[in-house]
């Protein structure tokens, strides 16, 4: 595929009920007696993209490299990309400034820490840099990553900051420093902005809606897109929590038996790397933060 864009490929690296669909019916106290999948669950995606010949992002949980830490390791044994998906899986907009700011310094260090390596990027739980949190991306400067993946230009009912840019650019702070910003896919359709990047998104819209928005991005848009997904979507068998709501259920259930193929066409079909090899290769523009705070037009 000598002539296709290079695209981002990235990896949540949680467990399943860690999740922000099921925390009305998950307690945090009762993590550490759950089963935990994530291990299995990593394991077969890095083993897909061997087969693929795919390096990726892996934006790993603190929590979860602090149990697990083969599985930071194996992650750099295998030639991917190490990130920080933050350290407790909470809300940003639901923690304190220094809160967040002790958690991100937490997981970055500890992630470092076992392996050996600098870590550069950095994504939220649930895309939780709003509007209302937007102070977040100072924190992030404070700890030293040098790009976020976390700013969604879409409207959700858990994230969102609408009038964000759709594709990577450099995001300008009030104080003179600056990141880069290279948020998950998403695609402008009837005057509404679609997310199409990977996750529930991958799983509920039919694959061709997928190969579209993306196709579109790189041919059209003459853009690399971002893609997105967690190593739990390749696990139909996962245990099941009946006592929460049916949105989240919809959400976090439905088609978790029709991931693990879609993601082998996905690979079959888009050139991927990491996202670090990605920035590397394109122009970033640079937006002021009180310019991502101007609402969007598209809905």
């Amino acid at each position: 595929m000598p002539d296709m864009l290079r695209n981002a490929m990235s990896v949540d690296v949680e467990d399943y009920f860690q999740v922000a669909a099921l925390d009305s019916s998950v307690k945090r106290g009762d993590w550490e007696d759950l089963e935990s999948r994530v291990e299995r669950n990593t394991d077969r995606l890095l083993q897909i993209f061997s087969d693929a010949e795919v390096s990726a992002t892996f934006f790993v949980l603190g929590w979860v490299a602090d149990r697990h830490p083969h599985i930071v390791r194996r992650i750099c044994e295998e030639g991917h990309e190490l990130a920080s998906h933050g350290y407790s899986h909470k809300l940003i907009y639901k923690q304190s400034r220094e809160e967040f700011a002790e958690e991100t310094r937490r997981s970055k260090s500890t992630l470092e820490d076992i392996s050996g390596r600098q870590v550069f990027g950095y994504r939220a739980a649930s895309y939780s840099i709003t509007p209302k949190s937007l102070w977040a991306v100072d924190v992030l400067v404070d700890a030293g990553f040098e790009y976020d993946s976390s700013i969604v230009p879409v409207r959700h009912d858990l994230y969102g900051v609408p009038g964000a840019k759709a594709h990577p650019y450099r995001l300008e702070l009030r104080d003179g420093r600056s990141i880069v910003e290279f948020p998950p896919s998403t695609i402008s359709l009837l005057g509404h902005r679609l997310p199409i990047g990977g996750g529930g998104y991958f799983r509920l819209f039919p694959y061709w809606f997928t190969r579209w928005g993306l196709r579109t991005i790189n041919e059209r848009e003459r853009m690399p897109f971002t893609f997105y997904l967690h190593p739990w979507e390749l696990d139909p068998d996962q245990p099941r929590f009946e006592h929460t709501s049916l949105k989240s259920r919809f959400r976090h259930y439905t088609n978790l038996d029709r991931c693990e193929a879609r993601l082998l066409r996905l690979l079959s079909q888009f050139r991927f790397t990491t996202k670090q090899s990605v920035l590397s290769t394109v122009e970033l523009p640079a937006v002021a933060l009180d310019a991502v705070m101007v609402p969007s037009t598209e809905t």
